[in-house]
C-alpha cells in the first residue's frame, strides 16, 4: 500500500477514536454533574472537607501538593505532548492524525473535483490537473458534506461536555436543551466556515498545536523530515508531481526545512508513481545528515530540473 493509504487509515482511526472517547467514558467532562471522567472513573482532586478545615501549614501544604499532582501536572503533561511530537517527528500529527487537517484535505479534494482547483478563490501553480465531476453529482456531494459532516462533528465534540446518551436522546425526541443546541450549532458552524473559507491557512498561522510542532520541529536536530536524495538529483524528470501533490504548497525539491511541511509523504508517493515503485527520490530522514557537499544542493529555478540548477550554481 502507498503512504497515502496508510495515512487515510490513521486519519480515519483517529477520528473514530475522537467520536468514541466520550461514548466509552475514556475522557469527558459532564456539565450536569460537574465531574471530569477519565477512563470510566471520576477524576477527583482528593480534597475532602477535613482537609479544607485543617488550616495548619501541614494541611495547606497537603492541599497544595494534591492540587499540583491532580490538576496542574496532568495538564502540563498533556500540553507537553505536542512540543515533544514536534521535536521528534516534526508536524507528523498534523499530516497523519489531525481531524481538522483531514477535513481540510477532503474540502480541497472536493473543490478540485468540482472547479478544478483547491482554493475557491484563485488557482495556484501547484494545483494538479484532474478530471472534474458532473454538476449534479458535485452538488449532491457538496450538500451532504457541508451539512452532514459538521453536524456529526458538533454531536461528537458536544459529547465531551454533555453525556452522549443525553444528546442522542434529545436528537431522537427532537427536543433540545439550550446547551446541546448551542454546542452542536457552534461546532458545526465553525467546521463549515473553516473547511470552506480558511482550510490549511489555519494550520499554518493559527492552530496552537500545529505551531508548537512547527517551532520544536524547526529547532530539533533529530526531527523526522522529508528529504530528496541529493545523490540522485539528476534523475529528476521535472514532472512537478511532488509539488502538485502537496496541499500545503511546499516545494519539496528545494530540499530545505519548511515549517509548513506536515510530513504527509504525498510527495514520496507522487515520485514513486513517476519513477517507478521503490525508485522515488524522496524519503523520510531523522535530522540533518551532512558531510557531503552534494547534500546542500537545491534547485535554483523550480521550472528547471534539479540537475540543471545544481550545475548552474
Amino acid at each position: 500500500m502507498s503512504l497515502t493509504t496508510y495515512r487515510r487509515i490513521t486519519q480515519i482511526s483517529f477520528i473514530v477514536l475522537i467520536f468514541l472517547m466520550p461514548v466509552l467514558d475514556i475522557f469527558r467532562y459532564d456539565t450536569a454533574t460537574h465531574e471530569l471522567i477519565v477512563l470510566g472513573h471520576v477524576w477527583s482532586l482528593g480534597i475532602d472537607t477535613a482537609m479544607l478545615n485543617d488550616h495548619s501549614v501541614r494541611g495547606s501544604s497537603h492541599i497544595a501538593v494534591r492540587f499540583f499532582l491532580k490538576a496542574v501536572l496532568p495538564w502540563v503533561i498533556v500540553l507537553a505532548v505536542f512540543p515533544l511530537l514536534g521535536f521528534l517527528t516534526g508536524r507528523f500529527f498534523c499530516g497523519w492524525l489531525c481531524p481538522e487537517g483531514t477535513l481540510f484535505e477532503l474540502a480541497d479534494h472536493l473543490t478540485l473535483k468540482i472547479i478544478g482547483r483547491r482554493s475557491l478563490f484563485v488557482r495556484k501553480p501547484n494545483d494538479p490537473e484532474i478530471r472534474t465531476w458532473n454538476k449534479a453529482l458535485a452538488f449532491l456531494i457538496i450538500i451532504v458534506s457541508l451539512v452532514l459532516l459538521p453536524v456529526l462533528g458538533g454531536i461528537a465534540l458536544t459529547g465531551y461536555l454533555v453525556a452522549p446518551k443525553t444528546i442522542w436522546g434529545q436528537i431522537i425526541s427532537w427536543n433540545f436543551t439550550f446547551g446541546v443546541k448551542a454546542g452542536i450549532i457552534g461546532v458545526a458552524t465553525y467546521m463549515m466556515i473553516t473547511s470552506v473559507l480558511v482550510r490549511h491557512s489555519l494550520c499554518k498561522y493559527i492552530c496552537a498545536a500545529g505551531l508548537m510542532q512547527m517551532l520544536f520541529g524547526w529547532i530539533s536536530p533529530v526531527s523526522v523530515r522529508v528529504k530528496m536524495d541529493p545523490d540522485r538529483m539528476d534523475e529528476c524528470t521535472n514532472c512537478r508531481g511532488c509539488e502538485k501533490a502537496c496541499f500545503m504548497n511546499v516545494l519539496p525539491r528545494m530540499n530545505r526545512r519548511d515549517i509548513s511541511c506536515v510530513n504527509c509523504g504525498s510527495c514520496i508517493d507522487a515520485c514513486h508513481r513517476e519513477m517507478g515503485k521503490g525508485r522515488g527520490l524522496f524519503h523520510y530522514q531523522a535530522g540533518e545528515k551532512k558531510g557531503r557537499p552534494s547534500e546542500d544542493r537545491t534547485p535554483c529555478d523550480i521550472n528547471s530540473t534539479v540537475h540543471q540548477c545544481a550545475k548552474r550554481s
